[in-house]
């Protein structure tokens, strides 16, 4: 059965959880988006294709105007992790490839390096999976991570995501072919009946 598009205004949505908040970004986050993409270039890089040391102002803004027609299409919400203190832009993340049948999409994230080791994006993967859930009535939520991203690995498993086994040759970043472990929330790890 196909899954009725929710209507969840892009303007003003947040999530939170009182030490991060999640929200849309807006043309005016480009600079501090490449700034956090910048700082974390050695970190990331590896394991997502974006993620370069030519990471500018204009690549952000042309990522940034696609946004509200993929939040309005439901076929992705992508949304900062800022500090819910001063509002920084700690990082990103997400849900894409929404299924409209299956019910089910792809969560990724991503932080800065100044600000991992904090539980960021644990939390933040928490908190963008229940609104899935919630919200966009998701009936699974998969974290697909290439099978050496250790850092990526322990966000999946500290956010009590269910570690279902390895795929092979699933994933590409610059036309090197990756393994990669794939994990699933769903609505019973929220205390949710389906």
């Amino acid at each position: 059965m196909k899954r009725e598009k929710p209507n969840i205004p892009r303007q003003n949505f947040q999530l939170t959880d009182g030490l991060i908040t999640l929200r849309p970004p807006k043309m005016t986050d480009a600079p501090e988006i490449v700034a956090a993409v910048q700082e974390s270039v050695a970190e990331i890089s590896p394991w997502m294709d974006w993620c370069t040391s030519e990471y500018s102002i204009p690549i952000a803004e042309k990522w940034l105007a696609t946004l509200p027609a993929q939040w309005e299409a439901d076929t992705q919400y992508a949304l900062l992790i800022t500090d819910a203190q001063d509002g920084q832009v700690l990082g990103g993340t997400g849900l894409n490839h929404i299924h409209p049948v299956h019910h089910l999409a792809n969560l990724g994230y991503w932080v800065r390096t100044s600000a991992t080791g904090r539980g960021v994006a644990t939390r933040a993967t928490r908190l963008v999976a229940q609104f899935g859930v919630e919200q966009l009535k998701l009936l699974r939520t998969e974290i697909i991570v290439a099978v050496n991203n250790r850092p990526s690995l322990r966000v999946a498993e500290k956010s009590d995501a269910r570690r279902e086994g390895i795929l092979r040759n699933r994933l590409t970043v610059r036309k090197k072919v990756l393994d990669a472990v794939i994990f699933s929330l769903t609505p019973q790890d929220f205390g949710i009946s389906v």
